[in-house]
């Protein structure tokens, strides 16, 4: 087992989450990828945006609903600061994932995370476990508690 699902499933267990962990067969690395993988809507996929925060140097991260776009003066206006492109070292630095792979939990350092209401129209939401071909299913509310996202409006609309 990697050490990126290593963590992601210490940090599951930490929280009390009882999920499990799938390693699909094909790529999970998109939306449409993991959605395809795990047989649900992409609107089901919760997919890790990152940003680097300008003042703060740091990644922001925006949870949103599989078909959703992240729009990015939205997104600035929520995290409070411009919001400029993470490198996949930065990426990788701060979350310990490869982009593709970025989890919503387990993460190196804290992370600021943002929450897509969209996600919680659903009973059950898919996410990246750490690996561009892990994923697991859980409640949003569950996930929203355990990452300490803050739901935001931060999409495109129409």
């Amino acid at each position: 087992m990697s050490k990126s699902l290593k963590r992601v499933r210490a940090a599951l267990d930490d929280a009390g989450a009882a999920v499990e962990i799938l390693e699909m067969a094909e790529s999970t690395r998109t939306a449409a990828e993991a959605a395809n993988a795990a047989g649900c809507q992409i609107d089901q996929i919760a997919k890790s945006i990152v940003f680097r925060g300008a003042q703060t140097g740091h990644i922001v991260l925006f949870l949103t609903a599989g078909g959703n776009r992240v729009d990015p003066e939205k997104a600035a206006r929520v995290a409070g600061q411009a919001l400029g492109k993470a490198d996949a070292a930065q990426i990788r630095a701060e979350t310990g994932f490869a982009i593709g792979g970025v989890s919503p939990v387990g993460h190196l350092s804290p992370v600021t995370i943002y929450f897509d209401p969209r996600l919680g129209d659903f009973d059950l939401v898919w996410a990246a476990a750490g690996t561009p071909r892990h994923i697991f299913s859980i409640a949003p509310g569950q996930l929203q508690s355990i990452t300490g996202a803050i739901t935001a409006q931060f999409t495109q609309t129409g």
